[in-house]
């Protein structure tokens, strides 16, 4: 922090931490760790040049953001945080389909008290969007597999949706 007790990242490059120091508002002493990973996956003179072009109000959404970045890397080498998005997209989309497949059964049961009262004509036509035992389609165990969303029980991002293919049919990430 410039003076007595020299920053994370003044500390791991075994140098001495000056007042003006552009890593000490930003990498604290007490969190190594974070300076550790940022310097591993951009390297601290690339770090400290972003950090200089920018305007000081600037910086620490810059540090937020390259910390963030770094963690993905470590977590996923290729992809990084872009893989992470990517998953999340796809979570948001099954999701998205999932709840309109309720609302469709929701809709269809309660079409099912107001067929009672309906004409026969009317009827007809209502019993386009049920089977001929009167339950809605949608409540058949018949559902292409596609529209199965199982949950994920682990906590880490899962590339499956991910896998790309090369031009020969193999798999290039595993």
């Amino acid at each position: 922090m410039g003076g007595n007790t020299p920053c994370a990242s003044c500390k791991l490059l075994r140098r001495r931490c000056t007042k003006d120091c552009v890593f000490a508002p930003y990498f604290p002493a007490d969190d190594p760790h974070k300076f550790a990973i940022v310097h591993k996956v951009f390297g601290a003179s690339n770090v400290s040049k972003m950090l200089q072009e920018l305007p000081v109000h600037q910086r620490a959404d810059a540090v937020s953001s390259i910390v963030y970045e770094a963690n993905a890397r470590v977590r996923d080498p290729v992809y990084g945080c872009v893989g992470a998005i990517s998953y999340l997209q796809t979570q948001v989309t099954q999701l998205q389909m999932q709840l309109a497949m309720a609302q469709a059964e929701i809709f269809c049961i309660q079409m099912q008290p107001e067929q009672a009262h309906m004409p026969a004509v009317q009827q007809a036509h209502a019993a386009a969007a049920f089977g001929d035992d009167g339950k809605s389609f949608l409540l058949h165990d018949a559902l292409p597999e596609y529209l199965n969303f199982g949950s994920s029980s682990s906590g880490s991002v899962i590339h499956d949706s991910l896998k790309r293919e090369s031009l020969f049919g193999h798999d290039m990430v595993s």
